[in-house]
């Protein structure tokens, strides 16, 4: 294959830019697979940079489950009105919706549960296993904890189309893409039914 070919393939695979590929394909001898994981490498990195910038643009997504028993309704922030007509940040949001449908979620991170709602559960947990050594218990009370993290908040939950993968490394991936700092603000979910 080509240099040109492999540039186009990395290219289609990855949407980063052509010299970006170049120089993943340079430092990975032309494997393409290894080119890959350099440029992800090099997009969390780019992606924790960006983190800091304002995101005062974005859209509100809608979502509407197959019936119309199940709505979401969420704020995703960016920093420019051109990526939020962006293809990718369209996606990005649409995929974050039906996340919110499917996965029912609380919190948008750890960073919204109230601090008592977090001793709440550290309690319940302990109680749960209050007769093992107190060594012991702490251990388990964090990976209990860590597992209603992953349960509760939306970046933390595996993402549905690829369990393999956080929600939030799928957001880190969308700004090492378009290179803008991505929040995900808010979220509300509704199902018919529910009781408040």
């Amino acid at each position: 294959m080509s240099m040109m070919d492999a540039v186009k393939t990395l290219r289609f695979k990855t949407s980063a830019g052509m010299m970006e590929c170049k120089t993943a394909l340079k430092e990975s001898g032309g494997d393409i697979e290894k080119a890959i994981e350099i440029l992800r490498k090099k997009g969390i990195t780019k992606a924790a940079k960006k983190a800091s910038r304002v995101a005062g643009q974005g859209t509100i997504e809608s979502y509407l489950h197959t019936g119309g028993r199940i709505g979401v309704l969420l704020e995703v922030n960016c920093e420019t009105d051109f990526v939020a007509r962006n293809d990718a940040f369209k996606e990005l949001t649409k995929d974050l919706a039906m996340q919110i449908a499917a996965a029912n979620p609380s919190y948008v991170s750890r960073d919204d549960i109230p601090e008592d709602v977090i001793a709440k559960e550290k309690e319940i947990f302990a109680t749960q296993i209050k007769d093992k050594p107190k060594e012991v218990v702490e251990k388990i009370v964090e990976g209990k904890l860590t597992k209603y993290f992953s349960e509760s908040c939306l970046l933390e939950q595996p993402f549905i189309k690829d369990p393999d993968k956080k929600v939030s490394d799928l957001v880190t991936q969308v700004i090492a893409t378009l290179g803008e700092n991505i929040v995900v603000k808010r979220f509300a979910r509704f199902e018919v039914g529910e009781q408040f």
